[in-house]
């Protein structure tokens, strides 16, 4: 089966690009399949610049906007975005929306910039998004109203799962009110949990800082007598982080993930089996994403932040707490240090991996939009850019697979039991 794209019309004019891609190019099944949980042989229709355009470029308004917290990448997309409207097709304005979403609300006391060369310059040295963001959605309808006004004829959504929440209903107000807008989403999440998206822009650059703090953590941890070291990195519901800066750092003694449950106490839980690894080697780094254990922090809780994600307790924190406890019981000196370097990961610039990553999927977005394809997400899935229905990419996250090859590398290189258990 192949997922459909919805588009804006009938292409009536010519593309100035060469080497076109047909809109009848599929990913062929064997390369990509659904994670099985919609149709085991579902196939995306390949990204690319297309022969006939909707728009014509000339005169086509596009607005971009950045949602959610800080990844690396962000500035990158913006320029490459610019650079590529600009120069390859010349669209004559690209608006930069202020403050995420609530920049595009008919009340907003920040109203969209237009981008020229000299803003985007430099700007992907930087970390952050020169635009701004925030959290929380903004009423479709209203969003619509803004962009009605501005004129606008194609919207590039840069964001998580919750922005392309927000995008899809932008996109079905649209379509509902009779109004021809291209709603383009670009997929970003330091988690990279994106559904059915192999790899999100940031993710390598996340993993690269995250093990240079491992590496400190290590050099702490094997300085002290029982030293151990707590790092704590994202993951609100998928430990491909912590799975990966672990594998690239290959000094994590045990890794905690929010796929696989563990209990703390009994002869086969946790802290009995860091306090055997300090038996043995005197010092230990434990490597936890920011969603593991969250049964353990001591309360669930319900409340929900601004992007509508269940709130977390620090488990990093509790952490710190519970191995304090177990080892003064045990009457042994140590040193514990925990860190927490998320804030410092998700604000610094792409590197080059990740720069790359940004400049394919920001051109590949523009010619989705020019093509006047909307409702869709531009995603790199086992390395092929494709189009994913913005639908098909909300409601669910992807997860580490606990069976899966990167979890038993995890396995292998910590050394760590298959599951901590009470008994």
């Amino acid at each position: 089966m192949e997922a459909r794209i919805r588009t804006l019309g009938p292409a009536r004019f010519h593309s100035p690009l060469t080497s076109p891609v047909s809109d009848g190019v599929c990913v062929p099944e064997s390369i990509v399949r659904v994670d099985g949980d919609i149709e085991p042989c579902t196939t995306w229709e390949v990204a690319g610049p297309r022969e006939r355009l909707y728009f014509e470029p000339s005169k086509l308004r596009a607005a971009v906007v950045t949602c959610g917290g800080l990844c690396p990448g962000l500035n990158n997309v913006l320029r490459s975005l610019f650079l590529h409207l600009h120069h390859l097709y010349g669209v004559s304005e690209l608006l930069g929306v202020r403050y995420g979403f609530s920049g595009l609300d008919p009340d907003t006391d920040q109203p969209p910039i237009p981008l020229t060369r000299q803003s985007v310059g430099r700007i992907h040295r930087l970390g952050g998004t020169v635009l701004g963001t925030s959290r929380g959605p903004v009423a479709p309808e209203r969003m619509l109203a803004t962009l009605r006004r501005l004129e606008v004829g194609a919207i590039f959504c840069v964001g998580g799962d919750g922005t392309m929440r927000g995008a899809h209903e932008l996109s079905q107000a649209a379509r509902a009110a009779g109004y021809p807008l291209a709603v383009v989403g670009i997929p970003k999440t330091i988690d990279n949990d994106i559904q059915h998206v192999t790899r999100s822009f940031g993710f390598r650059t996340a993993v690269e800082a995250a093990r240079e703090v491992l590496d400190s953590a290590h050099n702490e941890a094997t300085s002290t007598r029982n030293g151990v070291s707590i790092v704590r990195v994202m993951g609100r519901e998928a430990g491909f982080l912590a799975a990966e800066t672990a594998l690239a750092s290959q000094d994590a003694n045990f890794v905690l993930v929010p796929e696989v449950p563990f209990e703390l106490e009994g002869p086969r839980g946790f802290l009995a089996e860091l306090e055997k690894r300090l038996q043995i080697a005197g010092h230990a780094v434990v490597v936890v994403a920011e969603g593991a254990g969250q049964e353990h922090v001591g309360h669930a809780r319900a409340e929900k932040d601004a992007s509508g994600n269940r709130v977390l307790g620090d488990v990093g924190a509790f952490l710190k707490t519970r191995i304090q406890a177990h080892l003064k019981s045990l009457g042994l000196p140590f040193a514990l240090r925990y860190l927490d370097p998320s804030y410092s990961i998700r604000s610094r610039p792409a590197n080059c991996e990740d720069a790359i990553l940004c400049d394919q999927l920001a051109r590949r977005a523009a010619d989705a939009a020019l093509a006047g394809k909307t409702d869709l997400v531009v995603a790199s899935v086992h390395d092929v850019f494709v189009h994913l229905p913005l639908e098909s990419v909300t409601g669910r996250k992807r997860q580490l697979d606990p069976e899966g090859e990167p979890w038993r590398s995890v396995l292998a290189s910590t050394g760590q039991a298959v599951r901590f258990r009470a008994d």
